[in-house]
């Protein structure tokens, strides 16, 4: 019976991992952006993402079975939940751009093409 629940524990606990991960690399985006110390923001965001999930891969190898195939079907419902939050969380650019800054061009200048190496 054990070798039934393992794999789909792991897809669940991987699904969670990746909805941690993912959801807290979108709200860290969202709020590190407008900050004084974005670099702060980022780099104990990353930290503490990776932490959880490495915490959390740690211990999908404590589950019955083989280790790999655990392993491999937490990674599974880690991918599961990266496809969900890039289809899920769709932010615009605009979003991320400071208040009143234009997202278009305006009409009638010309756009300048970066120049390539000779």
């Amino acid at each position: 019976m054990s070798e039934l629940w393992s794999p789909a524990l792991a897809v669940v606990t991987g699904i969670l991992l990746g909805a941690i991960f993912f959801g807290g690399l979108w709200w860290t985006v969202r709020h590190g952006i407008s900050s004084s110390r974005a670099g702060l923001w980022f780099m104990g965001s990353m930290l503490l993402r990776i932490g959880v999930v490495m915490t959390g891969f740690y211990f999908l190898l404590g589950l019955p079975g083989d280790g790999w195939k655990t392993l491999l079907a937490g990674l599974l419902g880690f991918i599961i939940a990266r496809l969900a939050a890039t289809r899920l969380l769709p932010v615009p650019l605009s979003a991320f751009l400071p208040a009143g800054l234009p997202t278009e061009p305006p009409a009638g200048k010309p756009v300048r093409e970066a120049s390539h190496a000779p």
